[in-house]
């Protein structure tokens, strides 16, 4: 089996934890709960006939990147960053907090944008944001972690995009 370290990044209360625990064990709370340090979990799955299990490092959310501990991310083959659809504060931090992980684990460094939330209304992260984020080629999701929506695909795609790179 194949390990691979993925790193989940993102401002405070953007959802890592709730996409984490949705997709590891099936289990959505509106109740939140701050991440303090770091929080690992696992899960094994099947990408095109290879067994991986991703080691999910869920990282304590920071409104600044300038003291969160970025060590966390050594030894990372992928990495989530985070934003809050109705945020759109979280969309810029977002992109900051990108281009540091980039620069740390190397511009090819599997990654993806996952704008959370997305059951939610009044969106602050409009299209025009989304498309020259994408025009830039940042490969983008839509999720919601309370529905699901798209918490599996996300995952995979990462995966599939760290195997792609071994």
């Amino acid at each position: 089996m194949i390990s691979k370290k993925i790193c989940m990044l993102g401002s405070l209360s953007v959802g890592k934890t709730s996409l984490v625990e949705q997709y590891v064990n099936s289990i959505f709370s509106d109740k939140y709960l701050s991440t303090v340090g770091v929080k690992i979990s696992k899960k094994g799955i099947d990408i095109d006939g290879t067994s991986v299990s991703l080691v999910l490092w869920d990282m304590e959310g920071k409104d600044e990147y300038t003291d969160i501990n970025m060590q966390y991310l050594r030894g990372a083959m992928g990495f989530f960053v985070v934003a809050d659809l109705t945020r759109l504060d979280t969309f810029d931090a977002a992109l900051k907090l990108r281009e540091i992980a980039l620069g740390m684990l190397g511009q090819d460094a599997p990654n993806i944008l996952l704008l959370n939330k997305s059951d939610l209304p009044d969106w602050e992260v409009e299209n025009k944001h989304v498309e020259k984020a994408l025009a830039s080629g940042i490969k983008i999701l839509r999720t919601s972690a309370k529905m699901k929506t798209a918490v599996n695909e996300a995952f995979e795609t990462l995966a599939r995009d760290m195997l792609a790179r071994t």
